[in-house]
């Protein structure tokens, strides 16, 4: 049987990257909408001891696409002083971000999109593209409220990108390599004091690093209690202030769909990726299984934002920065050195 990679390197070169595209959209919207049904529909009413929407649909299940059209339907206003530029160039900026980290993310031994050598390194990088989308929307708006928003979201997501390289730092040591492959790979290939059972899932080994992860990707994504930028009780929306129609559509796909996309690089990070413990990692059925075993640990990674984001009260600013600062930082850094150490001895 033809592997997916000799079928797809018999495609030329436009044809690959069509199809390559043309998935990663179809994944950043999937995810999006997923997550938005299943969590912010379903689960904060569950929470909450309430149905959530019933009507479009069986039990609600399209009500996501009477809210795609709602939204559509809205009148795209631009602010009288606003930069028109700026202010509609921001949410294509953030959800490009998105993008770019969905491409370094596998799902299988075939199923990927970019196979770097770098690809850990390259999705912290464009992680911080978003960072100037916001800065862009908060500026271009030309409003105090949206202003401060995009000021805060800028310290606040500085701060925390520290923190979330250093948890990526001793997962990198452990498997001694960037490629996001590599280190499905090294965790499958591993053993647990001489058992292979399983592999070696580095949420045993990296709990440490994985705490701080979870912490910092929540602040990353400005989620309660790290949700200053946008604080609905003081800045109306923040930064999405003066945003309406298609373009808050795309600030909010954004922000549900890089939390899927976060979700999933923590899940090749320090639970294994796609591989099934008791199958042979390079078995053409991996390609199939792959995808839908990421898309399981997504949905319980995300649950996990969730929960914390309906449960716990928003911190004060100063309270956020100490946080990073003077706790999650040095936290990551320790683990370096002990990872660093146990590496050479053992």
């Amino acid at each position: 049987m033809m592997s997916a990679s000799l079928l797809l390197a018999e495609l030329s070169y436009w044809q690959q990257t069509s199809i390559r595209v043309g998935a990663g959209l179809a994944a950043v919207l999937l995810v999006a909408g997923t997550l938005v049904y299943l969590h912010l529909f379903k689960l904060v009413s569950f929470m909450q001891s309430r149905l959530g929407p019933m009507e479009a649909g069986p039990f609600g299940s399209l009500q996501l696409l009477a809210e795609v059209g709602k939204f559509l339907q809205k009148e795209d206003i631009f602010p009288r002083k606003a930069d028109r530029f700026v202010f509609a160039a921001a949410p294509f900026v953030v959800l490009m971000s998105t993008f770019l980290l969905v491409v370094v993310v596998p799902g299988g031994p075939d199923a990927w999109f970019v196979d770097s050598e770098l690809g850990i390194y390259l999705a912290m990088a464009v992680s911080s593209v978003s960072v100037i989308g916001i800065l862009m929307a908060g500026w271009g708006s030309a409003s105090k409220y949206s202003l401060l928003g995009g000021l805060r979201a800028t310290g606040q997501l500085i701060a925390y990108e520290l923190p979330l390289i250093l948890a990526v730092l001793g997962v990198v040591i452990q498997a001694e390599t960037m490629n996001m492959q590599g280190i499905v790979m090294a965790q499958a290939e591993g053993e647990i004091f001489g058992f292979g059972g399983i592999g070696n899932p580095y949420l045993l080994t990296q709990f440490v690093a994985f705490g701080v992860f979870l912490i910092a990707m929540q602040a990353e994504l400005t989620q309660t209690p790290f949700d200053m930028p946008i604080a609905e009780s003081e800045l109306v929306t923040g930064y999405m202030t003066e945003y309406s129609g298609m373009r808050f559509l795309l600030f909010f796909i954004g922000e549900f769909a890089t939390a899927g996309v976060f979700s999933a690089i923590a899940a090749v990070l320090f639970l294994g990726g796609w591989y099934i413990p008791g199958i042979d990692p390079a078995d053409n059925l991996m390609n199939i299984l792959g995808p839908l075993v990421m898309v399981g640990k997504i949905v319980v990674l995300t649950f996990l934002i969730f929960w914390f984001r309906f449960t716990f009260p928003r911190f004060r600013e100063d309270q956020l920065q100490r946080l990073a600062w003077k706790f999650l930082i040095p936290i990551a850094l320790t683990n370096i050195v002990v990872t660093g150490i146990l590496k050479v001895a053992f």
